[in-house]
């Protein structure tokens, strides 16, 4: 059994896999270009390197270990031809992710933006415009596992937290849920408004100009989610006509950012390059997941953690 990583392991990560795995070959690649695909039966990748072509090469490929939580830039369809295993490393990112949410929206709240600049002009200002998180109201669209762990922790916050999902079923972190036929009519009630929603074909262009209308003048938007949720453009427009407060973002319709992104110019936006889920412990928490899952494949057991439905992309 070959197993080919598209990205370098610390060789004491190697040498462990090779340690725990005697009957498994692992080959490590930088980059999916320079792999030895042709044998190769499990692909562990983050996922953006995997086209046609790949597919063609890797005759032999029956499990695909995504070591992220996207899989919407892989070629699905083929893969389900192929009955083709896909898997990925869900729930990884809950802790990353929902503390760097949690501190935008302090460093919002507490004008750290503000601070921050005057100490660099040397200016002794007091007169910043703070508020306080508490009794606040967020609605989170996408209560899954980085969701509800961003609820977890803003609860202790004293923030109210309404959920968004498909279902309207409800989740332990939230106060109310509404489905997403309901959004419309949660977003005046929100003061930030949070989506951590994946890409999939129900949520592509879930956010439209309607849904900034909804929002009160001062909210905030976050997406933390995936950048084709809501057009460019429609941001654009609700933060230079003042619709909304602000804006942060760390997913793009077009990534990276371009340089003439209208985005880079407007004073009420934060802007993250796509970075909110990095972490020490990201690897080691992925290769967790890969090895008891490797053990079940080895076994015959093909019920894996984080199965994905490759026709659905969730």
């Amino acid at each position: 059994m070959k197993v080919v990583f598209t990205f370098k392991l610390k060789d004491a990560q190697c040498d462990e896999l090779r340690t725990q795995f005697p009957d498994v070959s692992f080959s490590m690649y930088p980059s999916i270009g320079e792999a030895e695909l042709e044998d190769a039966n499990v692909i562990v990748t983050y996922g953006e390197d995997i086209d046609r072509s790949i597919l063609d090469k890797a005759s032999s490929l029956e499990w695909i270990m995504v070591a992220s939580a996207g899989v919407e830039k892989m070629p699905l369809d083929d893969i389900a031809k192929r009955n083709i295993v896909v898997s990925n490393v869900r729930g990884i990112h809950k802790t990353p992710m929902a503390e760097s949410v949690l501190a935008h929206m302090l460093a919002l709240c507490r004008s750290l933006p503000a601070i921050y600049e005057n100490q660099k002009q040397k200016e002794w200002n007091k007169k910043v415009q703070s508020v306080e998180l508490c009794d606040s109201t967020a609605l989170i669209i996408g209560p899954g596992a980085i969701g509800a762990e961003i609820g977890r922790l803003l609860k202790a916050f004293g923030v109210k937290t309404i959920g968004c999902n498909r279902t309207g079923k409800p989740v332990d972190s939230m106060d109310d849920i509404v489905d997403f036929s309901k959004l419309e009519e949660a977003l005046p009630k929100a003061d930030f408004v949070i989506s951590v929603l994946p890409s999939t074909s129900e949520t592509k262009g879930l956010l439209t100009e309607r849904h900034f209308d909804a929002m009160k003048s001062t909210a905030v938007f976050m997406n933390f989610g995936r950048g084709d949720l809501v057009k460019e453009k429609d941001i654009v427009e609700a933060l230079k006509s003042e619709k909304i407060g602000h804006a942060v973002l760390d997913v793009f319709e077009r990534e990276p950012l371009p340089s003439d992104s209208e985005l880079w110019g407007l004073s009420n936006i934060t802007i993250s390059p796509h970075i909110s889920s990095h972490s020490k412990h990201y690897v080691p928490r992925a290769l967790e997941i890969f090895e008891e899952n490797l053990s079940k494949w080895q076994s015959g057991d093909r019920k894996l953690t984080n199965l994905l439905d490759p026709e659905r992309g969730y």
